[in-house]
């Protein structure tokens, strides 16, 4: 393993007793169960041993202190004095060695266990069964398959609560509950009421932190991205990894390897790597720990509930994390007076309580779910007294943002059963993976059945890893329309733009025109062609040219990638001087962050914000409206709201249908026949255009393209007004008040 890698923060189980009474669960509604890659690594399978030492014995002097040896711990007396005095099967699994030793037998403890159950023994995970043990299924239904020894450790640590279950349980209450109103109370199959009560996830729930969304153990509220399991390098992406199995006592040493600040397992709190880049509590301070980015998120969100449940609730609480149900009311008895809100932000606190290795295991899972419990309390009609969500963080920055679209659009299986859950496909792996761009730099190809999806970029992703901290080399690239650009040999931005170059070009936008055999009228809407091996109708449909497409704006006419007219001359690379020494991206852009370096700007434009700078040699009133002071961003923004406004009167007047676009939403252009800019619903869902003539096509081509470069003004300003300008034109808009660059 290299030395001296600041790579994500590893997963740091801890593997102690588990504490406190059994309160039963709520049996989950099963889920489809996403699948996972194994783990490459082994994981340690013993303590090293000297020649004249049994492992045996050495194994046993290490477990003896050990939690899961501590008999007087509430997680194992806790029966002791029950009536009858047992173990019942519901923990019994968990909480004595026997019925462990029966669920990996055959998937259920079949009988209780008398207590005192003693504490855990070697045979417990030491047996065929649990070495045969490959696979876990959570509480939310969802199982991790072709697991290491760690399926032993996540048996146990996984928690006893989900999304799943909380969900079942609000649906007890009936349909469409008022999110902040205390529900009626059921009745049970014994004719007893019952009133809506707090959720316990348990206990070191470390199995479901590590594999965040992928096992919902968080209440993950709907609409939002989540991310999946915690990447870390390999050798410590396991349960085993990072504890000694037989101690449960964090590996430090090994953690030392990189994280050289780290002494005491008490110094992991303070890990903080280059991909948290955002202050999430909102305290200013960006320098400190996870753990403590966490803990602020926690009093954001405390303080949220405490004040919800008096204005909205009626009724005071407080927590205690020792004592059962922890949310007490003044009284100091359960509290009671739980809305669906309350409880769902009460139940992710809990989650993130409960686990106390959390910041390690999934720290930025944690951080969303406490981020959109505060959130959604805040949105509650009824609640007064509000957090300032401006204040406080939940993303990070693009490239580590792992609950993004970017990378969480393959978290489900196709309908079909083909594509599998948590892959992303050989074709997108370059881009929206951590492994699919060092992959093709190497010389390798990437997999037909494609990669795992993960959390964002590791370090690796862009880092030569044998030779930390150098990058990965890229002669030059090759972009959609064939045309070779590169910032200089070896130059790092030669990476960026390996990604960020769009998916199609000029040449993909002819060559479907001409497979449709559309060339000779341009103003006639394309009609549908048969499939030659199907026979079946294949209609006219959009091209994206994809996003953040940077290269294809930088190089200009030097990359093609824009619709450009026949007969017209456009601008080339963008002439500016390298920033900061360095060519193109990495000069003028924090390489982790992607955020513009603005201080470097001011040095040559002066004080002026980035949007607002214009450029000496930009003195023509491009867009026409006798401003030749404002920013060329606002040069640019005019004529490219002329181009939409241009291609809404085209499409009305040339296909009888109107068009809107929606820069959220695929294929992003819309019917709008009733003209409220906004698409037409048929069956609730938005009517794809279809109606495109050739003209049309290619100016919704352009238009989109623009869009989704929202830097464009920057990274070659005159060549997009040459666009822009050109595109109206030729759908037969007024372009004499513009000046063509």
């Amino acid at each position: 393993m290299f030395k001296k890698v600041l790579f994500a923060i590893g997963m740091l189980f801890v593997l102690a007793a588990l504490v406190v009474a059994c309160a039963p669960a709520a049996t989950p509604t099963a889920t489809e169960a996403p699948a996972t890659v194994a783990p490459t690594v082994a994981a340690p399978t013993g303590v090293p041993a000297t020649p004249t030492e049994d492992p045996a014995v050495a194994a046993q002097a290490l477990f003896a202190p050990s939690a899961h040896a501590n008999v007087d711990a509430e997680a194992f007396k806790h029966w002791n004095v029950a009536d009858p005095k047992e173990v019942p099967t519901s923990c019994a699994k968990c909480h004595t060695a026997a019925g462990f030793q029966d669920f990996v037998a055959d998937g259920k403890v079949d009988a209780a266990v008398p207590a005192p159950a003693g504490p855990f023994t070697c045979e417990m995970c030491h047996n065929d069964a649990a070495k045969a043990l490959t696979s876990v299924t959570f509480p939310s239904g969802a199982v991790i398959e072709n697991l290491g020894p760690e399926a032993i450790c996540m048996t146990c640590h996984q928690g006893r609560e989900s999304k799943v279950s909380l969900d079942a349980k609000f649906a007890k209450f009936g349909e469409n509950l008022d999110p902040d109103a205390i529900p009626t109370p059921y009745k049970d199959d014994k004719g007893k009421d019952v009133k809506l009560s707090f959720s316990n996830v348990h206990y070191f729930a470390a199995g479901g932190t590590l594999y965040g969304s992928q096992v919902h153990m968080g209440y993950e509220y709907d609409g939002k991205g989540y991310d999946i399991k915690n990447q870390h390098v390999d050798g410590f992406n396991t349960c085993l990894g990072c504890h000694d199995q037989h101690s449960q006592k964090v590996k430090v040493e090994t953690c030392t390897e990189c994280h050289q600040n780290v002494k005491t397992a008490e110094d992991l709190k303070n890990i903080r790597q280059v991909s948290s880049a955002e202050d999430y509590d909102g305290d200013g301070d960006v320098k400190e720990g996870i753990a403590l980015e966490i803990s602020g998120m926690q009093q954001i969100l405390y303080t949220s509930i405490q004040t919800y449940a008096k204005e909205v609730a009626g009724a005071e609480i407080t927590y205690d994390p020792a004592t059962y149900p922890y949310f007490m009311g003044a009284d100091g008895k359960a509290y009671s007076n739980w809305t669906p809100r309350l409880l769902k932000a009460a139940y992710n606190y809990q989650v993130s309580v409960k686990d106390p290795g959390a910041f390690a295991h999934g720290g930025k899972y944690i951080i969303e779910l406490l981020y959109d419990s505060t959130a959604d309390l805040n949105s509650s009609e009824k609640l007064t007294t509000k957090v300032d969500l401006k204040t406080i963080t939940r993303e990070d920055a693009g490239h580590f943002d792992g609950a993004a679209a970017a990378f969480r659009h393959w978290d489900a299986a196709s309908a079909d059963g083909k594509k599998p859950a948590f892959v992303v496909e050989a074709a997108c792996a370059k881009c929206h993976s951590a492994s699919g761009l060092p992959t093709l730099l190497a010389g390798q190809t990437i997999p037909e059945t494609g990669v795992p999806a993960g959390n964002g970029f590791m370090c690796s992703a862009c880092h030569d890893t044998a030779n930390f901290p150098a990058r990965l080399a890229a002669k030059d690239v090759t972009l959609p329309s064939g045309k070779v650009v590169t910032f200089g040999e070896g130059a790092d931005s030669n990476l960026c733009i390996s990604c960020h170059q769009g998916r199609a070009s000029k040449k993909d936008v002819d060559a479907k025109i001409e497979k449709f055999n559309a060339a000779a009228d341009q103003d006639k809407v394309v009609e549908a062609i048969k499939d030659a091996t199907t026979g079946n109708d294949v209609k006219f449909s959009f091209i994206n040219a994809h996003y953040l497409g940077v290269a294809a704006v930088w190089f200009g006419t030097d990359a093609q990638g824009f619709y450009e007219y026949d007969g017209k001359t456009y601008l080339g690379t963008n002439p500016h001087v390298p920033v900061d020494g360095k060519p193109g991206c990495v000069g003028c852009h924090d390489v982790h962050t992607g955020t513009p370096k603005e201080e470097l700007c001011q040095q040559c434009h002066g004080a002026v914000a980035i949007d607002d700078i214009r450029g000496m040699s930009s003195t023509s009133d491009f867009n026409g409206n006798g401003d030749v002071t404002e920013g060329i961003r606002m040069e640019y923004r005019v004529l490219r709201d002329a181009l939409y406004a241009e291609i809404q009167t085209y499409a009305k007047a040339k296909t009888g249908n109107g068009i809107a676009y929606d820069t959220n939403a695929y294929p992003y252009w819309f019917v709008d026949n009733d003209g409220d800019g906004k698409a037409d619903l048929k069956d609730g869902k938005k009517v794809a255009f279809s109606t495109w003539t050739p003209r049309l096509f290619k100016a919704a081509f352009n238009f989109n393209f623009l869009r989704k470069n929202p830097g464009a003004q920057v990274h070659n300003a005159r060549y997009v007004i040459q666009i822009a300008i050109d595109t109206i034109e030729d759908l037969g808009g007024d372009i004499s008040k513009y000046v063509r660059p």
